[in-house]
């Protein structure tokens, strides 16, 4: 860009000098001079443009992103909670979950003491056909189960979901989207750590996004649909993301998340090497955004509320490092979680 800048400036000072030299050709004298006052502006224009850079270095703050460029992924909810936003990039998460140290039991059969944690690692795709339209692989990994009591230490692989999404309101003027996303989820996973049960089923959800300066709040809505209703509970979810970006790299967020029962299971999930597979049966609620047990009583606590409160920081233009940590507003007694931290990057191409 200097380079160019300064051939621009050379053949403006040429011709400048050839005016000057033909104006007047019997005065020599005054030509001279005109001739030094010419090459002089022509040099000092030329310094100046050398050490004022590019156009755009001259601000002595950056602008703001233009677009969705300043857009964060929410952290927390990682399975059902993303971006409205279509784009290629690979989501890496752990989650360390403390289970709750007290577990109730349906028909005021009290509670059974468990405790422990779950550490599960997963790693999330997607891939931008175009501006509109993303394939997504949004559940997968592996999940090391670690109860203290009354169930059984025990490691295996999660369901795999993946399907499409579209935005339907892509405004880059107005930083607003708004998309929905179908996945597929299918009873790959292990049943050890209450995955792979019945014949798997369907995720709908919309996904919201607004940015506005250095705020972003962002929201999805959406449900899952069995295709064995006996088998799995068809749930719900809500989760709300605000943002604040404390600096060009540091990033603020508080998030909050809903998890409710539509409409429970028969509760004969075979989990069979967790408690002999009474769990499905025994328990009195279900299981948030991990685990769907086919919880016979899941109505009975019917609705589990987490928040989240954590930072993101940009490693690199591409490459966004978070951690979020987490507990339940309602009572840890009545869903499996205790408190949660997630640590997540999320890599864009």
């Amino acid at each position: 860009m200097i380079l160019g800048s300064l051939l621009v400036l050379f053949k403006s000072c040429m011709t400048l000098q050839q005016r000057i030299l033909h104006a007047n050709e019997n005065e020599q004298t005054h030509t001279m001079n005109k001739k030094l006052i010419a090459t002089t502006v022509c040099a000092a224009a030329a310094t100046s443009s050398i050490f004022a850079g590019p156009a755009s270095e001259k601000s002595c703050c950056p602008s703001a992103p233009a677009g969705f460029d300043a857009a964060r992924r929410p952290i927390s909810n990682p399975t059902l909670f993303d971006l409205a936003l279509p784009r290629t990039g690979v989501h890496a998460i752990y989650m360390h979950h403390k289970l709750p140290s007290q577990l109730s039991l349906a028909n005021g059969g009290g509670s059974i003491p468990v405790g422990g944690d779950v550490n599960a690692y997963a790693i999330q795709f997607e891939y931008a056909l175009n501006d509109r339209l993303s394939i997504v692989a949004t559940k997968d990994g592996y999940v090391d189960f670690n109860p203290d009591n009354n169930l059984s230490k025990s490691g295996g692989f999660a369901d795999l979901a993946a399907g499409v999404k579209y935005a339907f309101i892509l405004d880059p003027v107005e930083q607003l989207a708004v998309s929905g996303t179908l996945t597929i989820e299918l009873p790959t996973g292990d049943g050890e750590v209450f995955q792979g049960n019945g014949k798997g089923g369907a995720n709908l959800s919309v996904a919201a996004l607004k940015l506005s300066n250095d705020w972003q709040f962002a929201g999805a809505l959406g449900a899952y649909i069995p295709f064995d209703n006996d088998a799995e509970s068809t749930t719900g979810f809500a989760s709300a993301h605000v943002g604040y970006n404390i600096t060009e790299r540091l990033y603020g967020l508080a998030e909050v998340n809903w998890y409710g029962v539509l409409s429970e299971g028969a509760g004969n999930a075979a989990f069979n090497n967790q408690a002999g597979g009474i769990v499905p049966a025994a328990v009195s609620f279900e299981g948030g955004d991990l685990f769907n047990l086919g919880a016979a009583n899941g109505s009975d606590n019917g609705n589990i509320v987490t928040a989240a409160v954590g930072v993101r920081y940009k490693l690199s233009d591409n490459a966004d490092l978070g951690l979020a940590y987490e507990l339940p507003l309602t009572d840890e007694d009545e869903n499996l979680m205790d408190s949660r931290i997630t640590l997540d990057l999320v890599l864009t191409f």
